[in-house]
């Protein structure tokens, strides 16, 4: 697929090796006492690297898609734990849809959230965010639906500066996030973007027990 601008090759091998390379751009942000939230499963592996290199723990951030009534796949909205539910007004109006047409919706994917937290983290809260600087990690951005409600709960928290860090996001979702974080971290912002996965040689489906595994996993550094 070529190479993508600041001399990053794609696509990436897979979600370990581009959480390596982001991790050296994430570092050179210089941030303080930073905090790693991972959006599972995907961003997992990603963050899992960022932490490292940075020589701090992560957790993950749990967040939902809210899908179409009808049309599960088509992403309407989203929530992340501890926020609100962020509808796409534009779509929603082009659908002839309001936020209360997607109420059931929202209550399933609010329980689906709970579980995973619950999954995840079993009792334990969230690290504290507030006056902190928080690294947002996923393994990349299509619409960017889910990453939006993170960011919007992030801030909720009182995060002090908020960085989204990604390998490769759609051009045009890169454009229209750029405002909702501090600072925006993508390797690579193709404008002929289809999904995620087209930028990994290697992009298996994750599971709960992967996530775990990463989640415990000690630092080598």
């Amino acid at each position: 697929m070529g190479s993508s601008g600041h001399g990053v090759r794609l696509p990436f091998t897979d979600r370990a090796e581009a959480g390596r390379v982001l991790a050296e751009r994430v570092a050179a942000l210089g941030l303080t006492d930073p905090v790693v939230l991972a959006l599972p499963r995907g961003g997992v592996p990603v963050a899992h690297e960022i932490a490292e290199r940075l020589g701090v723990p992560f957790d993950v951030l749990v967040t939902r898609k809210i899908g179409c009534p009808g049309q599960p796949e088509l992403g309407v909205g989203a929530i992340a734990e501890g926020g609100e539910p962020v509808f796409d007004a534009d779509l929603l109006r082009r659908l002839g849809l309001t936020e209360r047409d997607l109420d059931p919706t929202t209550t399933r994917e609010r329980a689906e959230l709970a579980r995973r937290i619950t999954a995840y983290r079993g009792d334990r809260a969230l690290p504290p965010l507030k006056g902190r600087d928080v690294v947002v990690v996923d393994d990349g951005l299509a619409t960017g639906g889910t990453a939006r409600a993170a960011l919007a709960a992030v801030r909720g928290e009182g995060a002090a500066r908020v960085v989204l860090a990604v390998p490769v996001g759609a051009a045009q979702t890169v454009w229209e996030l750029s405002s909702a974080a501090d600072d925006l971290m993508v390797l690579a912002a193709p404008s002929a973007f289809r999904a995620v996965g087209q930028w990994y040689q290697h992009f298996d489906q994750l599971t709960d027990e992967d996530v775990l595994t990463l989640l415990h996993a000690p630092h080598t550094r």
